[in-house]
């Protein structure tokens, strides 16, 4: 429940419309696909999270394979995603607000000017943010309570929008009669949808389950069965609710102003109004509060793990990941990120530029997972493994791929952007090497020189790709994916033979030894 609590947030009240915009009726289409590239980069990371059940893992297992250079940048790009997911809710929070039909409540139209969060509403965001923070300042109890009581109000919402949209306005023609008519931008924007417009973003949340795996009981089996059963469910009604909203445009609207023209400041809210379901826009306007709210708590709790883990690698300062001995719980993550949270919103105002961040970011995190849990498999064939996944040495090199491409897909300049903005963790990183006296960093250079090197070739490859996705087009669409394709193979195996043992290796021993009990 804590999982889909954090799946289901603003993603279904946005990512349809956005897709939709940019794909046509073949947006279901990218739906799929992000759940698919989501799903099988998980899929590497159930056997690690069973492996080292403790919080903020997310931001640990690079180290643990390739030493804590590699491991700062995966958790610095994790951690970038984490601190912007906890804004995106809010700001969906407030975007809904500035919609509202009432007149008694056309003050809150102030709150954004085209589609970006103005001043006034940027305040509203920060106050939203302030209240994330609190209710999980206290203990873990009423965090999983919470959760669990707003995760089913945010799965009754959607499937109770799916009947009565269905019911009210069914139009199955809008799919099209051609394939040109059900891809009427092309096929290049069904694979820029799955990032640009919030896909990637919408199914990310399953490493809640791996970043709170210090708290969850019988690992072993739950931390499987969390990501599975979550991405499952919220990827069947994400997918539903594609379709319905596809069907329940008018066929007319789309004859005058196409896919590109439907432009909504609430967009399921809006479309409940034109189809004379009021009650149910109320309702929406409510799931507004709800769907990002949940989210928005899950990951403050989330987010602080992922700081602690790093303050507990040394290389950002050390208060940082002090934990209250009372609650168990890093106040001082939780209220730095809070901080940056607020600040990060004030630098990007729309929802879909934050989405493209969190996209971006968490892929270039995901990269390092496939390659981590292959080296481990031969650093440490007699680490207990109470999850051995089958095929790996299939899935590993096809998660990386498809991370990749997704990057890609951000499309430039976001690429860059984003890679910027976690090369701003380096001179934290360099300072305390430096106050550490630079031991075994010619092992830790090693160890990450190809996670480097992918960061150069997938930023100029950005640069020089297809104009399909905003590429000077130097290499045209779509030869540009097999470009990325057979680049990426070959980081991939780089980093598989250039795994060391550091002694983080030997904390993950230690780790492994005393957390995992395969006679439980």
């Amino acid at each position: 429940m804590l999982a889909l609590g954090s799946l289901i947030g603003s993603g279904w009240l946005f990512g349809s419309w956005e897709a939709s915009k940019i794909a046509g009726p073949a947006a279901i289409i990218s739906w799929i696909l992000g759940g698919a590239v989501i799903g099988i980069i998980a899929y590497n990371y159930v056997e690690l999270g069973a492996m080292f059940p403790q919080s903020g893992a997310m931001s640990k297992y690079a180290q643990y394979s390739h030493g804590p250079l590699l491991g700062f940048i995966a958790a610095w790009a994790n951690w970038v995603s984490l601190v912007t997911l906890i804004p995106i809710e809010a700001v969906a929070a407030v975007q809904y607000m500035s919609s509202w039909p009432w007149k008694w409540a056309h003050w809150t139209r102030a709150f954004i000017t085209n589609g970006t969060i103005t001043t006034e509403g940027l305040f509203l965001v920060f106050v939203f943010i302030i209240i994330f923070t609190l209710l999980n300042y206290w203990s873990v109890s009423l965090l999983t309570h919470f959760t669990s009581f707003i995760s089913i109000f945010k799965i009754g919402v959607p499937l109770l929008t799916i009947i009565m949209m269905t019911l009210s306005g069914f139009h199955p023609e809008n799919y099209g009669h051609s394939l040109q008519t059900f891809m009427p931008y092309g096929t290049a924007p069904i694979f820029a949808a799955t990032t640009v417009s919030g896909i990637i973003f919408s199914f990310d949340a399953f490493q809640t389950v791996i970043n709170m795996g210090g708290e969850i009981r019988d690992p072993k089996h739950n931390i499987g069965r969390g990501i599975t059963l979550s991405l499952t469910i919220s990827g069947i009604i994400y997918i539903i609710l594609q379709s319905t909203y596809i069907t329940s445009i008018s066929p007319a609207l789309i004859a005058k102003v196409g896919w590109h023209g439907v432009n909504f400041n609430s967009p399921f809210a809006d479309l409940a109004i034109m189809l004379g379901i009021y009650w149910l826009s109320v309702l929406l306007y409510m799931d507004a509060f709800v769907s990002p709210f949940g989210t928005g708590v899950s990951f403050v709790a989330s987010t602080g793990r992922a700081l602690y883990a790093m303050a507990s690698n040394n290389h950002i300062p050390k208060f940082i990941g002090n934990v209250n001995l009372k609650y168990g719980i890093p106040r001082v993550a939780i209220l730095v990120n809070a901080i940056l949270s607020m600040v990060m919103v004030s630098v990007f105002r729309s929802w879909g530029t934050l989405a493209s961040v969190i996209s971006t970011s968490t892929l270039i995190a995901y990269l390092t997972g496939p390659v981590t849990v292959v080296s481990l498999r031969k650093m440490a064939p007699k680490f207990k493994r109470p999850v051995t996944l089958k095929a790996i040495h299939f899935f590993a090199p096809l998660a990386f791929v498809l991370a990749s491409l997704a990057t890609y897909w951000a499309m430039w300049p976001t690429t860059i952007e984003v890679i910027l903005v976690i090369l701003l963790g380096f001179p934290f990183y360099f300072y305390y090497e430096w106050k550490m006296g630079w031991k075994d960093f010619k092992h830790q250079l090693r160890g990450s020189a190809w996670l480097i090197g992918y960061l150069i070739f997938i930023s100029v490859m950005s640069y020089i790709g297809s104009s399909e996705f905003n590429g000077q087009n130097w290499i045209h669409y779509p030869f540009d994916f097999g470009v990325v394709i057979v680049f990426s193979l070959i980081f991939y195996y780089w980093g598989t033979v250039t795994h060391y043992r550091s002694k983080y290796f030997d904390e993950a021993q230690k780790l492994n030894e005393t957390e995992v009990d395969l006679d439980d």
